[in-house]
């Protein structure tokens, strides 16, 4: 089993830095009102853009290898949070949006079909607590 390491450190009150394996930093921050400075991305949300990215590595290369063309791809996401502390994501909306001409709906479906079921890591682990749904548009 492959063993992953990270490191977090304190910057002041809730202001952190963290690094993986990878070596790259990123700030992690909370609201000036509970101890932060405001100065980078919440850790929830960090976990909304982990999805999107892990399902749009995935899509990106099926497509390539199916030779569909894009001339843009993104990911809108939305995600629904309990009131009551914790405040856990409840359900999770991505939306994929493709740009391009001649895209397959085919191909699109179930490229994003092989992602959520059998390749995306961060899918598999998020959907044993936390509703998951996905819609798609091509924009020509």
């Amino acid at each position: 089993m492959a063993e992953k390491k990270a490191y977090l450190k304190q910057v002041s009150g809730i202001t952190f830095i963290g690094k993986t394996d990878s070596n790259h930093w990123i700030t992690l921050d909370g609201p000036e009102n509970f101890g932060g400075s405001n100065a980078g991305i919440r850790p929830k949300e960090l976990l909304l853009l982990a999805l999107a990215g892990c399902t749009a590595s995935d899509v990106v290369t099926i497509l390539e290898k199916k030779k569909v063309k894009l001339n843009n791809f993104e990911i809108n996401i939305t995600a629904q949070m309990q009131e009551e502390h914790p405040q856990v994501y409840t359900e999770i909306n991505l939306e994929y949006v493709f740009y391009g001409s001649n895209i397959s709906h085919e191909a699109v479906e179930r490229a994003i079909e092989l992602s959520q079921t059998k390749y995306c890591s961060v899918t598999a682990m998020l959907q044993k607590a936390i509703n998951i749904k996905h819609s798609y548009k091509i924009i020509e």
